[in-house]
């Protein structure tokens, strides 16, 4: 029988504790190992019970949710979930908590219609499950320096645009979820100025988040990073993120243009945006100069748009299982023999500046 994750949570509101506690405990794989008030209880526990997850809020007397975050990942590394308004200062709040090491965030909105409630619950629960299995993973991740380890492409010296300049325009395609944003954070600072291809990326976000995400992406990335509007031009140098809640496409505008292109949920897909819906456009439109490549993540997104990617002679890349936080997304794809690569998160943009 699987162990039960114990999960501390942390909310200075009594109403918040009692409701996380109660939605968390209506799953058996789930029991409540203690509660805390503020940053400086959430400390204490995690020493003290050693859970297995936490869930944190983010603004809380005293000491708050992003401070406790970087003090417990500097010294008792665990899986942390955010417990996150749903407002541009709630999203900037998250995106700092998931640079010093929070695994996954969840929107703070437990009023509403039942049906509402109940699809909280679900995603509560999925996300707990999903974080419970990046222990042991965390403290590889923190003293390890990505940054340093890159795989240089053969023949350094050249110039990434040189490299393509016979190849045609090709697209790099990026699906992820959890631990996507912090593997992006990783990996795009990586990427060389004069990079010669367009990079477009499905995060799994509410929509509140994707614009502050690519907001913060741009500050550290020699590219041009955006939350894509419809209309956008697919070009190189340029890195489009899918907005939260809209499912996005790549369309051709004219003989030497391509353009995003957004809509509502029609598919009625799990995610908007979905991985799979980008990646397959990407496959369609651009065929043998489609690179598709899956990172960390809950399920199996991406799956089908791998397939479509491979099938039309693109290449694929899949992050491997030691480097994921949640090793659900690429497994999936390596599993049904889609990846032509299986690389640590450190050595991916060696093998994008190798197919571009």
């Amino acid at each position: 029988m699987a162990k039960v994750i114990q999960v501390l949570v942390v909310d200075d509101s009594t109403f918040m504790r009692k409701s996380l506690s109660t939605m968390l405990t209506s799953d058996p794989r789930i029991a409540i190992a203690g509660l805390a008030r503020n940053g400086e209880e959430a400390i204490q526990q995690v020493k003290a019970l050693k859970p297995d997850v936490v869930t944190m809020d983010v603004e809380m007397p005293g000491m708050n949710g992003i401070e406790a975050v970087r003090r417990i990942m500097a010294e008792f590394p665990v899986p942390i979930v955010m417990v996150s308004s749903l407002t541009t200062e709630g999203a900037n709040d998250t995106l700092k908590a998931l640079e010093y090491g929070a695994v996954d965030f969840i929107p703070k909105q437990l009023d509403g219609v039942a049906t509402n409630i109940v699809e909280i619950e679900r995603e509560l629960v999925a996300k707990i499950v999903g974080a419970s299995q990046a222990t042991g993973k965390l403290a590889i991740r923190r003293s390890s320096s990505p940054m340093a380890a890159i795989a240089k492409p053969a023949g350094g010296a050249l110039s990434a645009h040189s490299i393509s300049v016979t190849r045609g325009n090709r697209l790099v395609a990026i699906g992820c979820s959890t631990g996507g944003p912090q593997a992006l954070m990783e990996i795009l600072p990586m990427l060389p100025a004069d990079f010669p291809a367009g990079i477009v990326i499905v995060q799994h976000m509410p929509k509140s988040f994707t614009k502050p995400f690519a907001e913060r992406m741009n500050q550290i990335c020699p590219l041009e990073v955006k939350e894509a509007a419809d209309g956008d031009e697919v070009k190189a140098g340029r890195v489009l993120i899918a907005p939260g809640g809209m499912q996005f496409r790549v369309k051709k505008k004219s003989i030497t243009v391509n353009v995003v292109s957004l809509s509502p949920n029609y598919e009625k897909h799990l995610h908007a945006p979905a991985a799979d819906i980008m990646l397959q456009s990407v496959a369609a439109l651009y065929g043998e100069r489609g690179i598709g490549i899956i990172l960390t993540g809950m399920g199996h997104d991406g799956l089908e748009g791998m397939k479509a990617i491979k099938a039309s002679k693109g290449r694929t890349i899949a992050q491997d299982e030691k480097t994921c936080i949640v090793y659900g997304m690429p497994k999936a794809v390596v599993e049904a023999g889609c990846a032509d690569k299986v690389v640590p998160l450190p050595h991916i943009i060696g093998e994008v500046l190798n197919m571009v």
